[in-house]
């Protein structure tokens, strides 16, 4: 009998938010497979048969002996199919399925815009008005500033966070570029996604700074994934774009920077740069940032704790509230220490218990601090955001000078 494929293990997991149709629900955070499955609850248990190990048979048999009925034998043969299908199992269809996207994007001349019509609205003229409520009226401009902090959350659910650090920018930082940081959700750890491709939203093509994506690639070592297919599916970076374009219009120039996890130092011992590759990229962005100066401005995106259910944790969190008045203590302790441009004692407090706050910005901060030390930063907003009733994610919007 044949063995069922392994059910891949970088696929998005959460439950259900169709009432009608409780389960689990399964998609592809790559976007490799369009597809959407929810899992009915009393079938979630068999998925652990998808591990490359057991056969269709054993699927089979346990379904049989779970019901009494040997008519629930037929329902193995539908859940491989319909996982396989999907492109949700380790097999040729999956490989082809990726293959060809990622094909598609290294051919592309341009990154295109992932996630208009979802975390902001397709139509220019839409967007104009939504960004108009987003960033609200302009303040004075703040002069001096070399770096802003803003969330990569939804900015239906965080543009208080983002409109503190964007509303401060002004037309003295047009001609900038902008060395854009982002959390890469799906890249590998110790990793740094780079693309040469101009970023296209609704409002047109930013510019990548090429030269600048060639030296760190040149210079940076293993540590670069250059043309890193996780930028054709990642926001954190395309959000940036989006405010970075409605403040300064389409022709922004950008270098657009995914930065994987420290998983090496949060979960084993050390600091990131004792990895290799990681030191020489830190040193890389350093001699940009020393030797580019006041012509760079640096943009983090970043979120920070993700708290509740949908984390796989056991508790329901609501903002502000419960336990998450201490995570709002902890969260504050992180943001004093980056604020003091201190990277040792910023990443000190990150792999506490692991980063049991699962900081999902704490990457592109470290590597913040550590290529441009002695700038001292300030927090203008912090915020927590029921992302749904039973889970928190907590951003903020920071400024350094």
């Amino acid at each position: 009998m044949a063995t069922l494929a392994c059910l891949r293990r970088d696929l998005d997991f959460m439950p259900s938010p169709v009432e009608e149709q409780p389960g689990l629900l399964i998609r592809d955070s790559f976007q490799f497979s369009d597809a959407v499955l929810i899992i009915p609850p009393q079938l979630v248990p068999y998925l652990a048969f998808f591990d490359g190990e057991k056969s269709v048979l054993d699927l089979k048999e346990a379904l049989v002996r779970a019901s009494g009925d040997f008519r629930a034998g037929e329902v193995a043969d539908q859940m491989a199919a319909a996982l396989g299908s999907s492109g949700f199992l380790e097999d040729e269809i999956f490989e082809n399925m990726r293959e060809a996207k990622v094909s598609e994007f290294g051919a592309s001349d341009v990154r295109e815009a992932a996630h208009a019509g979802s975390g902001y609205p397709e139509d220019v003229n839409e967007l104009a008005q939504v960004m108009g409520h987003w960033l609200g009226e302009f303040g004075e401009e703040v002069p001096g500033l070399r770096a802003i902090a803003a969330p990569h959350v939804s900015p239906m659910g965080g543009y208080e966070s983002y409109r503190a650090a964007y509303g401060l920018l002004g037309d003295t930082y047009k001609e900038k570029t902008f060395v854009v940081l982002g959390t890469s959700h799906y890249g590998q750890p110790e990793k740094f996604g780079l693309t040469r491709k101009s970023y296209v939203t609704p409002w047109g093509a930013a510019r990548t700074d090429t030269g600048l994506v060639a030296e760190l690639t040149s210079k940076a070592g293993a540590a670069v994934e250059t043309e890193d297919y996780c930028h054709a599916v990642e926001h954190s970076i395309e959000f940036q774009v989006v405010y970075l374009q409605s403040i300064f219009g389409p022709d922004v120039k950008i270098l657009p920077i995914l930065c994987g996890s420290y998983a090496k130092s949060i979960y084993d011992t050390g600091m990131p740069e004792d990895d290799e590759g990681v030191r020489r990229f830190l040193g890389t962005l350093g001699e940009i940032g020393a030797r580019e100066g006041d012509k760079l401005m640096w943009v983090l995106g970043i979120d920070m704790a993700h708290r509740g259910r949908r984390y796989h944790e056991a508790f329901d969190a609501i903002a502000d509230e419960g336990l998450m008045r201490s995570v709002a203590t902890r969260d504050q302790q992180r943001i004093d220490r980056a604020a003091a441009g201190d990277a040792q004692g910023f990443w000190d407090l990150v792999r506490e218990n692991h980063d049991d706050l699962n900081w999902c910005g704490s990457s592109p901060m470290y590597t913040f601090l550590k290529a441009m030390p002695g700038l001292k930063g300030k927090l203008e907003k912090y915020e927590q955001w029921n992302i749904d009733p039973a889970s928190v994610v907590s951003f903020a919007g920071m400024t350094f000078r």
